[in-house]
């Protein structure tokens, strides 16, 4: 009798030790969400707290821009539109920038297209097609003259907007941008990489995400010590919003074949590039110096990756300033 009422105790305090278990775990898998969500929301605040502020503009019954735009516009400042590249929203991608760059330029810095919140029920997918939206939405606006400083998958929207409208584009800064890449280069790094591009742009798992940030920074990859399930939450607020139509992006820039005859633009261009580049390879970024000639400058920022802008912020808002003002 004493034997059972003794298991029965056991068996009491392990089914309570469990339950209590299984609530802990739970609490901390929605506490770690909420940390994303709220690091988030911190963001907002602080492009809040640099004079911005978030706007919705319809260009049509199909297509939606969000944009973060300066509050008070001053016809005595001019207008940067700063254009985000793979790898999130602008919130994460220019946390560096606004600061620095807020209180010198009337900021417009769009979500492109399935990135953040603009959306488009279009079937098109091309680098010019959200060019074009983004210089409708900059008209509703009543945006008619500006700067575009734009990274990466960036890099091909805002050189399309200069091509497409060089009456409203001023001067371009062109980051890391591989508009230069012949279909050799691309294939010997597609090779080199050994994975397809859309599974580390539009990353599924924390090794994906932790690829994305090695191959994108030069310095030690702060991921690595970031637990799995804290990887799975942000993975889940930035890239699964969209997902389908973020893969058909990256797969149109793969899939097309190089632009051997790029169109020239008229503008003056600075051209910045990380000397460890392990995206886009420095040469590219020569490469796109000879294509435009005397109306470029090159800038190479020393120890730096394909993410310069994070790695080495002090040096890119300098160089943004001085050219852009000058």
């Amino acid at each position: 009798m004493e034997s059972k009422n003794v298991w029965q105790l056991i068996s009491l305090y392990l089914s309570t030790t469990l339950a209590l278990l299984r609530h802990l775990v739970l609490h901390i898998l929605t506490f770690n969400q909420s940390i994303i969500i709220f690091m988030d929301s911190i963001l907002s605040l602080y492009f809040r707290s640099c004079g911005l502020s978030p706007i919705a503009v319809d260009l049509d019954d199909q297509t939606t821009l969000h944009f973060w735009v300066t509050n008070h516009r001053r016809f005595d400042k001019p207008t940067l539109v700063m254009v985000h590249g793979y790898g999130g929203n602008p919130l994460w991608q220019f946390i560096y920038q606004v600061g620095p760059l807020s209180p010198r330029f009337n900021l417009f810095i769009p979500d492109l297209l399935f990135f953040g919140k603009s959306f488009s029920k279009s079937p098109i997918r091309s680098d010019l097609f959200q060019a074009e939206c983004l210089l409708n939405g900059l008209g509703k606006l009543g945006v008619d003259r500006f700067s575009v400083y734009a990274i990466s998958y960036g890099g091909f929207v805002g050189y399309r907007m200069a091509e497409m409208r060089p009456d409203a584009v001023e001067r371009v800064v062109i980051m890391s941008s591989g508009l230069l890449y012949s279909d050799e280069q691309r294939a010997a790094q597609l090779s080199e990489i050994g994975r397809h591009p859309s599974e580390i742009l539009v990353p599924k798992k924390p090794d994906d995400l932790r690829l994305l940030v090695n191959l994108s920074m030069c310095k030690e990859n702060a991921l690595n010590w970031v637990p799995d399930f804290l990887l799975r939450q942000f993975i889940t607020l930035m890239y699964d919003h969209c997902r389908k139509e973020k893969i058909e992006l990256a797969n149109y820039l793969v899939e097309k074949k190089a632009d051997t005859n790029l169109p020239l633009i008229s503008q003056e261009t600075l051209i910045i590039w990380g000397d460890r580049d392990k995206v886009f390879p420095l040469e590219l970024a020569y490469k796109l110096q000879r294509h435009l000639g005397s109306n470029s400058r090159l800038e190479i920022v020393k120890n730096a990756g394909h993410a310069t802008n994070m790695e080495s912020p002090d040096e890119i808002n300098r160089l943004i300033l001085s050219f852009v003002l000058s």
